[in-house]
């Protein structure tokens, strides 16, 4: 997620200019780093949700003091927990189950709030856009997870290999299909909501999809980041 910070990220915080922020998935912290910093300057507040991240906890409460709120849980034990939100960066579990239902859980707050969130999703292209990875195939239902091998990932092939991309980690053994992949969950959600929302999507770094409210200064924003990104579709 780190790389879309400059072209996408900050001049949507910008444009939005958010209060209350969901990172779901920080690893090492370094967009976590980002918007800690966007907040100290903006009055805001962070709500990290990684159940295993890696940078140095005490040391991130040391410096945001109060902007900053982490939740070593699980995506879906923990956002409905959250009142209000107005934007979320989702990189968490790459799977249908969990993306599928982190929007959901977001879209039921949205009812409620009457305002749905500035949402950005990561990894919506190959190799996870049509194929599950489960970090924790435990947290998974068993109805919900495909069959799966600590084997990698290669391009135009959909069966897995030793060696391959992001060898070791537990990969639906075959891509495409029915609840398969990060763009198929957005898909399927899409297709479901009765909300107005608009979806727009950058190309590379494996692909970042972004769903919005939808209205005329909301596209005139969106459209001009991402031309002004150089990493759109069109």
């Amino acid at each position: 997620m780190n790389v879309f910070w400059h072209p996408i990220i900050q001049p949507m915080l910008n444009g939005v200019r958010p209060k209350t922020i969901i990172e779901i998935g920080a690893l090492h912290g370094h967009t976590t780093t980002h918007l800690l910093s966007y907040c100290l300057n903006a009055g805001a507040e962070l709500y990290v949700i990684d159940p295993a991240p890696t940078f140095d906890i005490q040391a991130f409460r040391e410096a945001y003091g109060r902007c900053f709120h982490l939740l070593l849980k699980y995506s879906l034990q923990v956002l409905h927990l959250i009142d209000q939100y107005d934007f979320v960066l989702i990189d968490g579990d790459h799977n249908w189950y969990t993306v599928y239902h982190e929007l959901k859980t977001i879209e039921a707050m949205a009812k409620r709030t009457g305002k749905f969130p500035a949402v950005l999703v990561h990894d919506i292209e190959w190799p996870y856009g049509r194929r599950d990875l489960y970090y924790f195939p435990e947290s998974i239902p068993e109805a919900f997870r495909h069959p799966y091998e600590r084997k990698g990932v290669v391009p135009g092939r959909s069966g897995l290999a030793d060696g391959g991309f992001n060898d070791g980690s537990c990969h639906a053994v075959f891509e495409n299909g029915p609840r398969n992949g990060v763009l198929t969950a957005i898909e399927d959600f899409l297709k479901e909501t009765d909300l107005n929302l608009g979806f727009y999507r950058a190309l590379p770094h494996h692909g970042l999809g972004i769903l919005v409210q939808d209205s005329p200064d909301n596209d005139r924003m969106m459209k001009k980041i991402l031309a002004d990104s150089g990493l759109s579709l069109s």
